[in-house]
């Protein structure tokens, strides 16, 4: 029987959806998730039940912690997983503010057992989320991997760009083909209720006040869901290799001697906020009721994605424009929550 691939963070927004396209091609799928409470567990599990009803390939969920080593080494010596895809993680910028014992649990003693659990266990391919919150104070956009990150303005970024160290220096000792993919402000059906599309869709239905921040001057590489599904498994099925052509003395960020890639996966096409506001609007056919605050503490004011280098290794770029991709999200949204 061929060895399975194992994904973490199965019943999260990115990882449920990933999870259906893996099997609606037929692939043996272990599922991972802790099912915490950050948000409504009823949502992550009403995404399993979605999983546990999909055709094609065979499903198998476990209730697991990351951050729990023994049963993570449990779970790869048992299953020996050919490839993994590590989506698991404390998400929010905000939240890492009030409980950064979180971000230290998940997204770094976790991804740690998540890479010795590779390493041990002759895994071809690992492929983790990053997230295009690494580029932290950067001004220069649109954003490109080439770019050094050394400017994290929230411990949810420096956690991640912690994971791209660590998975390279797991390249570089252990030949581990690693591939770090970070994502730009992901939408789409079956979202997560923290972030703003869930939040403006809530507050505007009930005829609350939505909080604009920055008093509105922001904007966001909006990337919808199904986008970065492409990019992910298109990814997947490349496993990294090292860089031919690096040059230590002139070192490029995106790609090494070791087999460690880095690519944007965003829509290249950055939306002001108030502009995104307008289409969600329109889709929903209510006017929002704006409050005007100031930028929060670890905000960025703007994010674009270059993909030029995602585009050149596996031959995709995401295009969903912001309008289509608000009006699949409104219809979903007001099926799922009967409103």
């Amino acid at each position: 029987m061929t060895a399975p691939l194992l994904l973490t963070g199965a019943a999260g927004f990115i990882g449920a959806a990933v999870a259906e396209r893996l099997l609606a091609r037929g692939e043996r799928l272990i599922g991972i998730d802790n099912l915490n409470s950050y948000y409504d567990p009823a949502l992550k599990r009403a995404r399993l039940e979605r999983l546990a009803g999909s055709a094609g390939g065979a499903w198998q969920f476990q209730e697991l912690d990351v951050a729990d080593g023994g049963a993570i080494a449990a779970l790869f010596a048992a299953e020996k997983p050919r490839a993994v895809l590590h989506l698991a993680a404390q998400a929010g910028v905000r939240y890492s503010l009030e409980n950064p014992a979180a971000y230290v649990q998940s997204n770094l003693v976790g991804f740690g057992h998540i890479l010795e659990g590779c390493r041990h266990h002759g895994c071809g391919h690992l492929v983790y989320a990053s997230s295009s919150s690494v580029y932290g104070g950067n001004t220069s956009m649109p954003f490109s991997e080439a770019q050094p990150v050394n400017h994290p303005v929230s411990l949810y970024a420096a956690s991640k760009k912690a994971n791209e160290l660590m998975a390279h220096t797991y390249s570089h000792l252990y030949g581990l083909p690693a591939t770090g993919l970070r994502f730009f402000t992901v939408y789409g059906p079956w979202g997560r209720p923290d972030m703003s599309p869930m939040l403006f869709a809530r507050a505007i239905l009930a005829g609350e006040p939505i909080r604009v921040f920055n008093h509105g001057r922001m904007a966001r590489d909006f990337t919808y869901i199904d986008d970065i599904v492409e990019g992910i498994v298109r990814v997947l099925d490349k496993p990294a290799s090292a860089n031919p052509n690096f040059d230590r003395a002139a070192p490029d960020p995106a790609s090494s001697w070791a087999p460690h890639r880095l690519f944007n996966i965003g829509n290249s096409d950055p939306t002001p906020l108030l502009s995104f506001i307008a289409c969600l609007e329109a889709a929903l056919g209510v006017e929002a009721i704006k409050q005007f605050e100031a930028m929060q503490p670890g905000d960025v004011e703007a994010t674009a994605a270059n993909t030029s280098a995602l585009e050149a290794w596996v031959g995709f770029r995401p295009s969903t424009p912001i309008g289509e991709g608000v009006e699949r999200f409104v219809a979903w949204y007001r099926q799922y929550y009967g409103v």
